[in-house]
């Protein structure tokens, strides 16, 4: 069977299409990243539903972030067989793209000063919302290597994602949850993740 073509399209930024991206880095699989710079109101008129990121899988359109990422993780060997470990993953992988507006809209392309971008994140961002999180998975890590304990998934990838983007901006973030570090570091060490991360565009 061959491998069906890929056009992976989405702004110039990480967002919503950078566990898709790093699934495709994982599995050495060959797409085209069109990251869409100019004229926004030409290309929506050619996404379903006026939205990105969209997947054309052999030119057939796939939306929802999170499907297409769960779609790549499978062609990637990044998906348990077991449907329990896969939903496990599909849990944890739900639970940190719910917290995408929070570093997203609020932080990143927030409209508040810096400091008060700080504040609102040593005040409520990261005790509110990120702290549960960590505690939760720096426990389950603890005596495991990966979330699932003997193999690399998806959901490993988007702890490291979602994680380290938070830490650019809260560099503190990690310090009390050392089995998370080792997660987020150890992603970013795997041959084909550290190879994209260096060549990858400069982006948000």
């Amino acid at each position: 069977t061959t491998m069906p073509e890929y056009k992976l399209m989405y702004f110039n930024l990480q967002a919503r299409a950078e566990l898709t991206r790093l699934c495709f880095a994982y599995g050495g699989i060959a797409y085209e990243d069109d990251r869409i710079e100019g004229t926004w109101a030409e290309r929506k008129k050619e996404m379903p539903g006026g939205q990105v990121p969209v997947l054309l899988v052999d030119g057939k359109p796939l939306t929802e972030s999170l499907a297409m990422a769960r779609y790549i993780a499978k062609q990637a060997g990044l998906v348990p067989k077991d449907d329990l470990q896969a939903a496990h993953c599909d849990a944890i992988v739900d639970t940190l793209n719910g917290m995408m507006p929070d570093i997203y809209q609020k932080v990143i392309f927030g409209k508040l000063e810096p400091a008060e971008k700080q504040k609102l994140l040593k005040e409520d961002l990261v005790p509110n919302k990120f702290n549960p999180v960590l505690n939760r998975l720096n426990e389950r890590l603890s005596n495991q290597d990966w979330f699932l304990s003997d193999m690399v998934t998806w959901a490993d990838i988007a702890i490291s994602f979602m994680f380290g983007k938070v830490a650019e901006h809260y560099p503190t973030l990690l310090n009390d949850y050392p089995h998370v570090k080792k997660v987020v570091d150890n992603v970013q060490a795997l041959a084909p993740i550290k190879q994209y991360i260096s060549t990858r565009p400069k982006c948000n």
